[in-house]
């Protein structure tokens, strides 16, 4: 195969990659890629996604069918929310009103 093919393989798979990237609209903020995040499911009636980008501890969670971001989160805490045995009353106690973006934090990339 020559180098030409090879390039223009690798090239074709990036782009597919990059355009078949998971997109979400997260209130408050817009558009969100998640190709950087690491995404759980939890077993939760209200908390149905958590995504954590931990490099820039910030967190993009789907709360019944909308979703909110979270910034200047500790990795620490995202970890005992995943361990925790109701992700929706962890929400309630330790997330809902901390870590608010409006404070500063918010990644640009």
């Amino acid at each position: 195969m020559s180098w030409k093919v090879a390039f223009l393989l690798a090239f074709t798979l990036l782009l597919g990659a990059v355009a078949n990237a998971e997109t979400v609209f997260v209130k408050y903020r817009g558009q969100v890629v998640l190709d950087q995040f690491r995404c759980s499911s939890p077993s939760s009636s209200f908390v149905h996604r958590i995504c954590y980008r931990a490099e820039r501890k910030y967190l993009v969670v789907l709360l019944d069918s909308t979703y909110y971001h979270y910034c200047n989160i500790p990795k620490a805490v995202v970890e005992q929310w995943l361990a925790a045995p109701s992700q929706g009353r962890f929400y309630g106690e330790y997330i809902k009103g901390n870590f608010d973006c409006r404070l500063g934090g918010i990644p640009t990339d």
